[in-house]
């Protein structure tokens, strides 16, 4: 594979079946470590600018009030046919460019917007309350996740299943429109559901939410700020009941509704396939450590939506490894960190709708490899 670990596709394992399965990253111990890693990138990839920061909220900001300018103010003028094709075309740039939006705010909780933990918490709360996100609950489940990425028993978002796990419906879903249902379910609804009863999410003892100050999935000292997490939505949330009311309903989901839903939709999938890959190992209690884990992430390729989304798409395995570092520094980055990390570096340039499709198919579950004297690993595996 070489210094840039980009994926191939060996000879299929099973012919007969036509199935590629990509060649899997090392699951030993690296021969680096974190500090030889740093060590390779510029200092200067590590310094956060508050002004440079700004500078992207600003610039994601304009753009999303020109789209909105131009989709009210111009739109309704517009012939019946023209307006068929002028609201879909809309809600997907406004959709993309709010995910941006979200991407900015998702740095905030790692502290790497600026050097000032208040103006990260208060840029992400306000950022993130508008799109409907409980910030400091999200920060603090997410700081879990990066924490214990790879570990079936710690992870927090997109535990995989092992096969005893697997549901009785599974079976059912195993074909074309199975999985296509399933997708669209998991685009649509898998923010909301994951947010609210902790869907894909770590299992816990009892009830788990997002926007539970006493759940489980939050300490004692972080109850306050999840109740102003939960304030935020509020906020948010009402100020969109009045826009109903002066506007009307249809106004707001064509104006912001449905541009939301796909902002969601764009999250879950980033995340998805971020941590989902048949060449990524997960580990248990007996395997897991911390660097491994970290490496069992992958960068995907969304085109030019790398650049709107702030190449959190692209620069994905750099970020595990240091999530303080602004995104703008991430792409040089990870150039410097390739040729030390070779084959434990994973970028995968398959069309974002073609990995959905594979993935859906071929990560169903995990299992250590039958036969493997390392039982503490685990890969993905589809057969039901």
């Amino acid at each position: 594979m070489g210094a840039g670990g980009r994926t191939s596709n060996p000879p299929s394992q099973s012919k007969s079946e036509n199935d590629e399965h990509l060649k899997r990253v090392p699951h030993t111990k690296p021969p680096f470590t974190l500090g030889e890693i740093k060590k390779a990138i510029p200092p200067h990839c590590f310094n956060r600018s508050l002004i440079r920061s700004f500078s992207y909220v600003v610039s994601d900001l304009t753009i999303a009030s020109i789209l909105f300018h131009i989709a009210t103010n111009y739109f309704p003028t517009l012939p019946e046919s023209l307006s068929f094709w002028a609201w879909p075309i809309y809600w997907a740039l406004q959709g993309s460019v709010l995910t941006g939006v979200w991407v900015i705010a998702h740095e905030c909780g790692h502290h790497a917007f600026s050097d000032y933990q208040w103006v990260d918490d208060l840029v992400g709360l306000v950022l993130h309350s508008c799109l409907l996100v409980p910030y400091f609950s999200w920060k603090y489940s997410h700081r879990r996740h990066h924490s214990n990425t790879g570990s079936l028993e710690r992870d927090e978002v997109f535990v995989p299943k092992r096969k005893s796990a697997i549901g009785w419906y599974y079976k059912y879903l195993d074909n074309p429109f199975g999985r296509f249902l399933t997708l669209l379910i998991t685009l649509t609804l898998g923010w909301p559901l994951y947010l609210t009863f902790n869907v894909s999410g770590r299992p816990y003892d009892r009830f788990a939410s997002h926007y539970d100050p006493y759940g489980p999935i939050y300490s004692d000292r972080e109850r306050l700020q999840i109740y102003i997490s939960d304030a935020g939505v509020i906020a948010a949330s009402y100020g969109l009941y009045r826009l109903v009311l002066a506007q009307g309903l249809n106004w707001v989901v064509c104006v912001y509704g449905i541009p939301l839903l796909i902002v969601n939709g764009f999250l879950v999938l980033i995340t998805y396939l971020q941590h989902t890959h048949p060449a990524l190992p997960h580990y248990d209690s007996s395997e897991w450590d911390w660097l491994r884990g970290a490496l069992a992430t992958v960068d995907r390729d969304y085109g030019i939506l790398n650049k709107v989304f702030h190449n959190i798409t692209d620069t994905h395995v750099v970020h595990h490894m240091f999530s303080t570092m602004p995104h703008y520094h991430a792409m040089e980055a990870t150039k410097a960190v390739k040729p030390i990390l070779g084959e434990y570096y994973r970028f995968d340039e398959t069309p974002v709708y073609k990995a959905a499709w594979r993935e859906a198919k071929e990560c169903i579950y995990v299992e250590p490899d039958e036969g493997s004297e390392v039982k503490g690993v685990y890969w993905y595996k589809n057969k039901l």
